[in-house]
């Protein structure tokens, strides 16, 4: 398949990515995402825009993804399903491919009870998996659902989510994602190189890592405590009773974060199957700009 995007051209090319992710201001002002973002312009090879997470509203994803790819960067529009039906989502997505946003990543979205609308209906009239399938037949078959012809039909490198944990891996379900549409997969935290190459090893061996791109999460922490936090509040993160007891004995536990950060960029390069590194974290752009760049160098 041509390349959809900058970050598909990269992965062909067989580039280490870095993508990082920033969420959309509570601003009506495109200079004050653009003032978040700016540190990782040139540094992270896409830049994920959230919708709002945590079930609360920020600036429109897709419209601060096009802010993003009007200032050559290239963004990865994070679409949830908990917000809109199926006509929304496919006019969504030839909008944001005409407008040069071409990386999508397809998810369920946070349950509205928890942001701060909780009376919120949530919407849900596809799935994630749906969308992906929807969103590869309008790139391919250049139509919509019911038929109607796309010209030009809409370039989309379609990502989706994934949580490497011990245990065995549902490769099944892997691949019914790749099947459908998945071109790449960005996924959970992951603080344990052991827990990846065990992860890892397994869908080498069922022949999934020749067919998709895996980009492995990770994230600095504020601190022992947000470390913790982490580990009861996020589903599918696990952080290391080592590392809780290297921050907590560190005299700056931001900076010892930013530490195990590059350590265990370096371990997950040498594993197989992993395309790149996804760095996450809550307004910690700057942070995150300052750990790619020494991890590249």
């Amino acid at each position: 398949m041509e390349h959809q995007s900058l970050l598909h051209k990269k992965l062909l090319d067989k580039v280490f990515v870095f993508t990082a992710e920033t969420t959309p201001p509570d601003a009506s002002d495109k200079e004050t995402l653009l003032k978040n973002v700016m540190p990782l312009k040139g540094i992270a090879d896409a830049v994920n825009v959230t919708d709002s997470p945590g079930a609360k509203v920020h600036m429109s994803s897709l419209t601060a993804s096009i802010i993003l790819a009007q200032n050559d960067i290239d963004p990865i529009l994070q679409l949830t399903v908990r917000d809109r039906n199926r006509l929304a989502l496919q006019g969504d997505l030839v909008g944001a491919s005409a407008l040069g946003v071409n990386n999508i990543l397809c998810l369920g979205g946070d349950d509205p009870k928890n942001g701060d609308q909780p009376e919120t209906k949530i919407v849900n009239d596809v799935d994630s998996l749906t969308l992906v399938a929807t969103a590869n037949m309008m790139r391919k078959e250049k139509k919509f659902p019911p038929g109607r012809t796309i010209d030009p039909a809409p370039k989309i490198f379609i990502g989706g989510a994934e949580v490497p944990t011990s245990g065995k891996p549902n490769p099944d379900k892997i691949l019914n994602k790749i099947n459908k549409g998945v071109d790449f997969f960005q996924t959970q935290y992951v603080f344990d190189s052991k827990v990846l190459s065990e992860y890892m090893k397994i869908l080498g061996d069922k022949g999934i890592l020749e067919k998709t791109n895996f980009i492995i999460g990770l994230g600095p922490f504020a601190s022992a405590k947000s470390a913790k936090w982490m580990n009861e509040n996020l589903f599918g993160v696990d952080v290391p009773d080592q590392i809780i007891k290297r921050l907590e004995g560190a005299e700056n536990q931001k900076e010892e974060s930013k530490k195990i950060c590059l350590e265990l960029i370096e371990s997950f390069r040498d594993i197989k199957g992993v395309n790149g590194i996804h760095l996450m974290g809550h307004k910690k752009e700057e942070v995150i700009s300052e750990i790619i760049k020494e991890s590249k160098k």
